[in-house]
């Protein structure tokens, strides 16, 4: 006898109004990230922070030298932006005033905060024009059998490569400055979180270490590790030599200066799993082994449920990865399956920072 169908239950009204406002909040999301780039773009954070760290409407509109008619549009951005937290409100006096959150303390033109700099340019090369139209295509997308990004199946050209820069230098420059201000935020706080990880290394590579900014917070807080930062030749080149890290122009895939510990910082989420795991291959030829200290130290985005408020982002970022490039997020497994692909005995997250886990993967 055929199962049974299971019996539907109809949503009841109150449901169905909730459900209804849930629609217009999905529907509309874009309406916030398009605010929140434009209170980026007039600078709205930074005017906050120079005023004293508190500004009403009328003070926003004077420092920004807005037009007067503009203030109660202004009013109902920031009465959105607050409501998600990017900007807190007071209501108690008359006037309300804006105050800064930690999520836009992260927002300051040219301040950086503990260690963290300012992330205006995630916020603008996430919000451009090049990255929405990407997504709006994604359902053509899926009706391909392309192997491309959407993306790249869009602009036909790949995120931080040299086509990407021939094909619209003014945003492939945000799209670098927004790489880099990711990659660095937050490092600090690994040093003083983990910093156990690095005792005892003399040498290390930084795999895409960029313009070793990460390298040389290393060696200031382990003057007796050795840092080479290597990265592609047109990354490198751009670099002035400090006397202090060894920089070498190459490709990942094909050598990887030998060390001690090769850390791969914010890399892997941009690959294929098939890309990941030649790239870790490439890290395990050049280390020694588990007994004489060789470790790969991998930090990137750890896709957990239990993670609490930090888990929507990660899923966002996720996404984010499946529609401009050909990476993606991963969980526990999917990590471990890429370190054991790649050949290596053994593996241990030591800890979860933010969004971020930070993994010694042993040969």
């Amino acid at each position: 006898m055929a199962a049974q169908a299971q019996q539907l239950t109809v949503p009841t009204e109150a449901e169905l109004l909730q459900g209804q406002a849930d629609l217009w909040r999905h529907s509309l999301y874009y309406m916030t990230s398009m605010a929140f780039q434009c209170v980026v773009k007039l600078g709205i954070p930074t005017t906050i922070h120079s005023l004293g760290g508190a500004a009403s409407l009328p003070d926003l509109v004077a420092a920004l030298s807005l037009p007067p008619a503009k203030l109660p549009y202004l009013r109902r951005i920031m009465r959105l932006l607050a409501t998600s937290g990017v900007f807190a409100a007071d209501n108690a006096a008359d006037v309300v005033t804006y105050r800064l959150t930690p999520l836009s303390w992260l927002l300051l033109d040219g301040v950086a905060v503990d260690g963290h700099p300012s992330q205006t340019s995630c916020v603008l090369a996430s919000t451009s024009r090049h990255c929405v139209e990407a997504a709006m295509g994604l359902s053509d997308w899926f009706k391909k059998d392309v192997a491309a990004s959407p993306f790249e199946d869009l602009h036909g050209v790949t995120l931080f490569d040299e086509s990407m820069a021939e094909h619209d230098p003014e945003i492939d420059a945000v799209f670098n400055e927004a790489l880099a201000s990711h990659d660095n935020s937050g490092f600090l706080t690994v040093l003083r979180e983990c910093g156990t990880i690095f005792q005892g290394l003399e040498s290390l590579t930084d795999c895409c270490g960029g313009d070793g900014t990460t390298a040389r917070a290393i060696m200031e807080a382990f003057p007796q590790i050795k840092c080479t930062v290597l990265d592609l030749p047109r990354v490198i080149d751009s670099v002035p030599a400090d006397g202090v890290v060894n920089y070498v122009a190459g490709d990942m895939f094909k050598s990887i200066p030998p060390a001690q510990a090769v850390l791969v910082k914010l890399v892997l989420h941009h690959w294929s799993d098939e890309d990941c795991v030649k790239i870790l291959a490439q890290c395990k030829k050049v280390i020694p082994s588990r007994e004489e200290g060789g470790k790969v130290i991998v930090i990137d985005i750890l896709v957990d449920p239990s993670s609490g408020p930090t888990y929507e982002a990660e899923l966002l970022v996720d996404v984010a990865m499946m529609v401009t490039t050909n990476g993606r997020q991963r969980d526990e497994t999917d990590w471990s399956e890429l370190f054991m692909k790649a050949g290596f005995s053994d593996y241990k997250i030591v800890k979860k920072l933010g969004a971020r886990g930070v993994f010694e993967v042993y040969p």
